[in-house]
């Protein structure tokens, strides 16, 4: 997040002096395209080339400058996620650390309870069913880091939580009965809280918004961040963040969540599946 923030400063404050990517690439000895790399946030920044470009694009200022400084560092510093690089994808690294900056995330997931939402014990028979061939302690490390992830939503500054679960995801058991009973009671149990939000698009309403399957929008409390739509697929994931793309993608989710029945119709109909297990 902190790289992507430094980024879009860089790239605003290029732009606002007329300089191209080349200009500024052959300022540091570089390519236009690692230029581009560092604007969008996806390669480390080294303090001399944040501190000649500043100089290049007129910031000269202490004042301006520091912030700015600081927050390449910043940018370098690993996340807690890191300690887990021995089972966690690269490309998964990424979404990992936006999901911790993010101040709105909101979901639609279809083929399982999202992993924000789900207990230690699905969360193994989830593993288990997706990855067959780890060993015991890579999936006990697999799902030590999803249950780190959940912190987001009970810190001190919990992240807003907007989830919309298919009910096919509540339908489709991941472990034996008690499993998935006890993921339906911690369901009802988040549902609660009052920075998450629950509903369940259920088989009666027919096809939906969700028709393209699982994505996560995110927002952030920066304004120089746009949102991002991030879509996982089986090897890499993408990250999308052009206007039009994430509007698309928002007026989905509006749909989805207008056509879902309410938090509380979907408590009740997370006690019926409950009472049914």
């Amino acid at each position: 997040m902190r790289r992507i923030l430094l980024g879009s400063q860089l790239r605003r404050l290029r732009e606002a002096r007329g300089i191209t990517r080349e200009q500024a690439g052959y300022s540091i000895r570089a390519s236009e395209s690692k230029i581009s790399r560092m604007e969008l946030g996806r390669v480390s920044f080294k303090a001399r080339d944040v501190e000649d470009l500043l100089t290049l694009y007129g910031v000269t200022a202490e004042a301006e400058r520091g912030p700015l400084l600081d927050l390449a560092k910043e940018a370098n510093v690993a996340g807690w996620w890191h300690s887990y690089s021995d089972v966690l994808p690269g490309w998964f690294q990424t979404y990992v650390g936006l999901e911790g900056a993010a101040s709105l995330i909101r979901v639609y997931e279809v083929q399982f309870v999202h992993g924000l939402l789900q207990t230690e014990a699905y969360a193994h028979a989830v593993v288990k069913r997706g990855a067959p061939g780890l060993s015991a302690a890579e999936t006990e490390r697999r799902v030590a880091l999803r249950l780190e992830r959940q912190k987001v939503l009970v810190s001190e500054r919990a992240t807003r939580f907007h989830c919309v679960l298919d009910e096919a995801a509540l339908r489709r058991p991941y472990g034996d009965r008690a499993v998935m009973r006890g993921q339906l009671e911690h369901l009802i149990e988040v549902s609660e809280r009052p920075n998450v939000t629950l509903q369940v698009m259920p088989f009666s309403f027919g096809g939906h918004a969700g028709e393209s399957g699982a994505f996560a929008l995110l927002r952030f409390p920066e304004s120089d961040l746009s949102d991002i739509v991030y879509l996982e697929q089986l090897t890499s994931a993408l990250y999308l963040d052009k206007r039009e793309e994430v509007s698309q993608y928002e007026r989905a989710m509006e749909r989805l969540q207008k056509d879902s029945p309410s938090p509380d119709e979907t408590r009740d109909l997370l006690r019926g599946l409950l009472q049914l297990s």
